[in-house]
């Protein structure tokens, strides 16, 4: 079953230095397009956020889940998809799933000034009034990931036979999401797993946490879930649906999963912070014409801006209800 399964291999994903990208941009560029193309996951070491940053976000999600469930609650924005601010436990559930996920989670979106364009499609931030410090730590952290995306999108765009600058356009003011995590300890006989089977929306995740036990990806060669096991202070990046829809599955959107501990583990809390790097809302997803070929013929022929798929897909996972009319 799902929640108690037999210990997995190990996915012998690479860990590569993103500090190698200086170096040797297409050297980078064909280690990290190779490792999406086999596995979906690369693990990268040296992403250039600051550690001292990290253990200061980590001690203020703890602090932050800790808090009385009635005050986190005052933070929860109903009807607005789990856009911004906090989603209650057991609120997600994966796309075909039959359980909800056994998770509480919090979202920081980008800060926008007053006036932007994108004020209608991308909600104000929801900031705690405790823990102190919360809002400098992760509009802090919010940009670091940014950062380091905008560095990994330029090796993909390399990996494509690109200009490396050909995302800053996609992603400037883009709608992406930092995710703070928290799995609550669960009783041996729970229903459902911490997270169930799905694939991200987004670009790319970037992830921190993982080294954690828990996170499994499903080999599409072997139909093998296998475990993904970071060295400590490494980050996991995974490619998300937008990013397969836009290579034509050249680069695919892998199915992973975050199964439930051992029994006599049951009792500890599992924390993680996922980056959703998102394009802005109206960037269009369209096809790239170099990942067509006579084997591979388009799978999308009609585009679709980045707002409307993820409209689509919130409604999948049960964040928001369908606009009138649709199924």
């Amino acid at each position: 079953m799902l929640d108690t399964p037999a210990a997995p291999s190990t996915a012998d994903v690479p860990v590569l230095s993103l500090a190698e990208l200086e170096r040797d941009p297409q050297a980078f560029a064909a280690a990290f397009g190779g490792s999406f193309e086999r596995f979906g996951f690369a693990i990268v070491a040296d992403h250039g956020v600051p550690q001292d940053l990290i253990d200061r976000a980590w001690a203020e999600t703890e602090a932050l889940f800790a808090l009385p469930e009635d005050e986190k609650r005052r933070y929860f924005v109903e009807g607005g998809g789990g856009a911004r601010g906090y989603t209650p436990f057991k609120t997600e559930i994966a796309k075909d799933a039959k359980h909800v996920d056994l998770k509480e989670f919090w979202h920081v979106g980008r800060e926008l000034p007053e006036g932007h364009r994108f004020a209608g499609q991308m909600a104000p931030n929801v900031w705690p009034t405790r823990p102190e410090g919360f809002k400098d730590t992760f509009v802090e952290l919010f940009a670091a990931f940014d950062r380091a995306g905008d560095r990994l999108l330029s090796a993909i765009a390399l990996h494509l036979g690109l200009d490396k600058n050909w995302f800053d356009r996609a992603v400037t003011d883009g709608n992406s999401v930092l995710r703070l995590l928290h799995y609550p300890p669960i009783p041996v006989n729970a229903e459902g797993v911490r997270a169930g089977a799905h694939e991200d929306i987004n670009l790319i995740t970037l992830l921190l946490g993982a080294e954690e036990a828990g996170l499994e990806l499903l080999d599409r060669h072997s139909g093998r879930w296998l475990a993904i096991k970071p060295p400590s202070g490494a980050m996991v990046v995974n490619v998300g649906d937008m990013l397969q829809r836009l290579t034509n599955h050249v680069l695919p959107s892998t199915t992973h999963r975050v199964v439930n501990p051992a029994p006599e583990r049951r009792g500890h809390s599992r924390y993680s912070m996922p980056f959703f790097l998102h394009p802005a809302p109206d960037f269009l997803i369209e096809t790239l014409p170099q990942t067509i070929t006579a084997e591979n013929p388009n799978r999308y022929p009609t585009p679709i801006t980045a707002h409307d798929y993820l409209h689509e897909r919130l409604v999948e996972i049960g964040l928001i209800k369908p606009r009138p009319g649709q199924a």
